[in-house]
């Protein structure tokens, strides 16, 4: 039977049992440590490791993370994990680097070390989960746009800035594959340099500069709210559709009137399923995180490893009117 343990760390460490009777021996006992507590998405991602946990049947699940997003928080969390000899810890790292020592610390103790969500350096874990993929992202962008034009149709993209490493990335990834869909028309990208005044004002101004526009993909949190709330106000709810990557939180008004059809974002109980599924497999099943390996992620599929022992877990998730009430409480 499974269970879970909460523990909330700040100068000290207080735990409380939320489930019941004494652990077995062959318990295995995982840690899921968030950058902080009280923050939805990382509660979210605690729900989908109560569920791992509940599939796995002999694990004993301990929630914990500091009490702001520190680097020092963490590592006081680490050392009190380490003293309590947990059998593995994984962790949304609030610094990549500061960690390493003491997670090599937790190593060195036979302490089984994955990094998920916000990664740390290589020497400090040993493998690490990203929530998607460069390549998954920039095919999602394009094809929640082409899911809603079946006869083809004109999109632009709105960004955060000419300099922003991961969007143009992923704006890249999106033009490698954009003739997949057929008569989808990319006719330019403006920047907004994530500010929702800019942003607002580059939306407008796609829609004033292309007057067929179908729609607007802003793979940034801040530019897709922006260019939602410019459709809105341009009266142009129902001719361009706007989508992207956004916050189930922040994008509930726009899927309520119209602005956006669908968008994507990682789904954090995913998220943290997956993360205490790979730290059982290494744990207790003995699974080699190793460059070229594939793990078992249960429900999730299987993760396979690239030469930094990393890898993607999923396409980005996609919210619609179908789902986004139980979604927007939570981030």
């Amino acid at each position: 039977m499974s269970t879970l343990k909460k523990i909330m760390t700040s100068t000290a460490i207080a735990s409380a049992m939320l489930a019941s009777p004494a652990l077995a021996a062959d318990e295995t006992r995982i840690a899921l440590v968030v950058k902080a507590l009280g923050i939805g998405f990382f509660e979210a991602a605690a729900k989908g490791a109560e569920e791992a946990a509940a599939e796995l049947g002999d694990v004993e699940l301990i929630y914990t993370g500091p009490t702001d997003t520190t680097a020092e928080g963490q590592i006081e969390v680490i050392n009190a994990l380490i003293a309590q000899n947990v059998d593995a810890i994984a962790i949304s790292a609030n610094d990549t680097d500061a960690l390493v020592p003491v997670l090599k610390k937790a190593m060195s103790r036979g302490i089984t070390v994955v990094s998920w969500d916000s990664g740390v350096a290589p020497e400090g874990r040993q493998l690490h989960l990203n929530p998607s993929s460069n390549p998954l992202i920039g095919n999602m962008i394009i094809k929640l746009a082409a899911d809603h034009l079946p006869d083809g149709g004109d999109v632009a993209i709105l960004s955060a800035t000419t300099t922003s490493t991961n969007q143009n990335t992923w704006i890249e990834e999106m033009n490698k594959v954009k003739d997949n869909y057929a008569g989808i028309n990319v006719v330019g990208t403006v920047y907004g340099d994530d500010l929702a005044d800019k942003s607002y004002r580059e939306a407008t101004g796609l829609m004033q500069t292309y007057p067929e526009l179908d729609a607007i993909i802003a793979p940034t949190s801040v530019g897709i709210v922006a260019a939602a709330q410019a459709v809105v106000d341009a009266g142009k709810v129902g001719q361009v559709n706007v989508t992207g990557l956004g916050l189930p939180s922040e994008m509930a008004g726009a899927i309520e009137s119209g602005a956006s059809k669908s968008f994507a974002i990682w789904n954090p109980i995913d998220l943290g399923y997956s993360a205490t599924m790979l730290a059982y497999e290494i744990a207790k099943n003995g699974a080699k995180p190793e460059p070229g390996a594939t793990i078992s992620m249960g429900r999730m599929g299987t993760l396979e490893l690239d030469e930094k022992s990393e890898g993607a877990m999923a396409d980005p998730f996609v919210y619609d009117a179908t789902n986004i009430d139980e979604f927007k409480s939570i981030f």
